[in-house]
This record gives structure tokens, C-alpha cells and sequence, in this order.
């Protein structure tokens, strides 16, 4: 019998610096593998010669004054070149991928803590990503002073803007996952890292049927 491929899936990761993102990816990316697919992990901004450039600016240039309506459009240029360079070509091949932060981000730092206008963020998302949204975002929540104590490292620009800025990140979040709980599953990161991943995994399997695969069965 003819093994079954699994469809392309396109996940994102998201919540603030300190829920543990970057650990919960590894760990979900090698069960996705187990699963028999192929998965092509990224970060937004990044994983392009161009985005890790924007990456560096934005995260790193702390001599550099970038206003947020510039920061936000630097962010979409970094997506927009991931999308064409990384996510849309993975997802044509049937990979499944897994990207580190993606508009969500966006929206939420530079609209809901940043002070420009959602909506907005969201119609320019949609311009830049040429319409491409995640099956799923899967949300890693905590309180935001309780992530920030997990940082021990230096801190890049965006994790300096204050811990009133970071506790409207954290709302923002939530906000959104509010608006949006089909697209959006909150995760409570503030557990052991088994317990976190349980639930990841679980998210992952009770996830509708990928957007690509939607697409294909309406052909």
C-alpha cells in the first residue's frame, strides 16, 4: 500500500520573548517529522539574506532611531521576501512549515502596543504576504513579567521598550486570539516544557484541514 503523504502545513509560533518559543519549536518540529513530513523551519524577520539584514536593523541598531510606522514597514518588507524566497515555494512542494512569529507579530507590536492603527497593519499584511496566512498560530501565553525574568541574555531593541509596552503585547495577543480563536490557539507556556509541547501537539492534530489542502480538494 502506497504510504500517504501528509498535506503542506504552515504553522507559526508566536507569543513574547521569554514564553519559550524558540525551545517548543525544536521540539515540535522533530514530532511534525515524526509524522512523516518534511518541515522547513524559519524566523520572521529572517532566513533570507534580506531578512536577516532587516533583522539586524531592527533588533540590533540601537543607534539608529526608527520610528514605528518605519519599524513596521521594515518588518513587512523582511515577510515579504520570506514569503516569495522560503514559505510559498516550501508549501508548493508539500513541506509543512514552521516559522517563528509571523504578521500576528507584527500587528501586536507595532499596533496594539505600538500605537498604529490594527486594521491597517492587517490590510498591509495582506499586501505584503500576497494573502498567505498560517492553518495555525499557536500561541505560547504567560505574564509578560514572568517571561521577561526568563531572559537571561542581553536584550535586542524590541525587548527593551519597557515592561508597559511588553504587558500590552501580551493583551494584544490575546486580543487577537480572541477575535480569531479558529486561527488562533492560546497555549499556557508557564508549565513545564513536556506539558507545554503535549498541548502544541494536541493543537497541531485537532487543527482543520490545511488552507492548501482546502484548496486542492476544491479543485
Amino acid at each position: 500500500m502506497k504510504q500517504q503523504i501528509p498535506p503542506p502545513l504552515f504553522l507559526s509560533i508566536d507569543g513574547c520573548d521569554g514564553t519559550g518559543k524558540s525551545t517548543q519549536m525544536e521540539l515540535l518540529a522533530g514530532w511534525l517529522r515524526g509524522q512523516g513530513r518534511e518541515v522547513v523551519v524559519c524566523r520572521d524577520p529572517g532566513s533570507t539574506p534580506l531578512g536577516e539584514a532587516v533583522r539586524e536593523v531592527l533588533l540590533r541598531r540601537t543607534d539608529l532611531r526608527i520610528d514605528r510606522r518605519s519599524e513596521m514597514l521594515l518588518y513587512m518588507a523582511a515577510r515579504a521576501q520570506l514569503v516569495e524566497e522560503v514559505i510559498r515555494p516550501a508549501l508548493a512542494e508539500g513541506k509543512t512549515v514552521l516559522s517563528d512569529r509571523y504578521l500576528l507579530a507584527n500587528v501586536v507590536y507595532q499596533g496594539h502596543a505600538g500605537g498604529l492603527d490594527v486594521p491597517t497593519l492587517w490590510q498591509v499584511g495582506r499586501v505584503a504576504t500576497d494573502g498567505l496566512e498560517p492553518d495555525l498560530v499557536l500561541l505560547l501565553d504567560m505574564p509578560s513579567d514572568a517571561a521577561a525574568a526568563r531572559l537571561a541574555r542581553s536584550l535586542d531593541r524590541m525587548e527593551q521598550q519597557g515592561d508597559a509596552f511588553h504587558a500590552a503585547v501580551r493583551q494584544g495577543f490575546l486580543d487577537e486570539a480572541a477575535r480569531h480563536p479558529d486561527r488562533i490557539v492560546v497555549i499556557d507556556a508557564a508549565r513545564d516544557i513536556d506539558t507545554v509541547q503535549a498541548d502544541l501537539r494536541a493543537a497541531v492534530q485537532n487543527a482543520p484541514l490545511s488552507l492548501w489542502e482546502r484548496g486542492r480538494k476544491q479543485q
